[in-house]
């Protein structure tokens, strides 16, 4: 059985920094973060490939950034300069050789 244990989440004022952290069980190929906000669709915010190739959405890009720990079968979301358009629940998303899964979700609120 996969497990994907995220932490990190908060709230924090628009400015702030967060850091969303996402442990996986197990060989892991691609990691990325996606995000839903209230009436949205999901989307991505951040992927990594097994080569520590990444890609942003626009809307995060230069104020995001996305790494991984190969040893810790973690990926981390480091989010800089937050904005209110930055409120949505994140959702890890892990690629296995035996398919794709998801995290529960970790809420992120930006609010003063």
């Amino acid at each position: 059985q996969v497990q994907l244990v995220e932490s990190g989440g908060g709230l924090v004022q628009p400015g702030g920094s967060l850091r969303l952290s996402c442990a996986a069980s197990g060989a892991i190929l691609g990691m990325g973060w996606y995000r839903q906000a209230p009436g949205k669709q999901r989307e991505l915010v951040a992927g990594i490939s097994p080569g520590d190739s990444t890609n942003y959405a626009d809307s995060v890009k230069d104020r995001f950034t996305i790494t991984r720990d190969n040893a810790k079968n973690t990926v981390y979301l480091q989010m800089n300069s937050l904005k209110s358009e930055d409120t949505a629940v994140y959702y890890c998303r892990v690629v296995k050789p035996t398919g794709v899964y998801w995290g529960q979700g970790t809420q992120v609120t930006v609010s003063s």
